[in-house]
């Protein structure tokens, strides 16, 4: 039985949205480097899609309204990684005891390379139109297998991963989604990022035989 309920996350200023069920598989927590996005139609797409393949989804804001508009707060890595690790040390213990995955957005994917280096449960990590490179030495020491998904479209941000790509030493893979830019906007290509997204977690969060 899948459901919807809401939870504390050791965050001082607000509450997350858990889309889980009995039979899960993994969970998967949402890392994105600003505010609002635990409502917006993209997360919530991404966690019915997850749902779907068998997977339960985690969805926070790291920063609240007044910090989003801020952009140093937005580009602080330390922050970001911080408030995330209270997270995953804070979840309930029958989701804690779930092989666990991270799918970062934006500065939020610097942050979950950061967090899975020193948290090696982290099985599979995931970053959509992501800043990774901006995790500096973590990206070597990162062994959680690890997909960048990136509009074909959205050349800085592609300049950006192809960098971090290189400097990765775990089980890893550069998608470029055709035409896209930041948001994946054009016809099919956020539908490609969730199908893209699922088929990572669901192989890389299935448990181990």
């Amino acid at each position: 039985m899948w459901g919807h309920t809401q939870l504390e996350v050791g965050l001082p200023h607000q509450q997350a949205d858990l889309f889980s069920g009995s039979a899960a598989r993994g969970l998967v927590v949402f890392v994105h480097g600003d505010g609002g996005n635990r409502t917006s139609w993209r997360s919530l797409e991404v966690a019915h899609t997850l749902q779907r393949r068998g997977l339960s989804s985690l969805l926070f804001d790291l920063l609240t309204p007044r910090e989003s508009d801020d952009k140093e707060s937005r580009y602080d890595i330390d922050l970001l990684a911080g408030r995330l690790l209270g997270v995953i040390d804070a979840l309930p213990e029958d989701l804690s005891k779930l092989p666990l995955g991270l799918l970062g957005s934006d500065t939020g994917s610097a942050a979950a390379i950061r967090v899975a280096t020193r948290r090696p449960h982290v099985r599979a990590l995931v970053s959509r139109g992501g800043r990774p490179e901006l995790a500096g030495d973590a990206l070597g020491a990162l062994r959680a297998a690890t997909l960048l998904i990136v509009g074909a479209a959205d050349a800085d941000v592609l300049a950006h991963n192809r960098r971090a790509y290189l400097q990765l030493r775990c089980q890893k893979h550069l998608e470029l989604v055709p035409r896209a830019t930041h948001q994946f906007l054009e016809a099919g290509a956020f539908d490609a990022v969730t199908r893209l997204a699922g088929d990572w977690f669901a192989t890389h969060l299935a448990p181990q035989g």
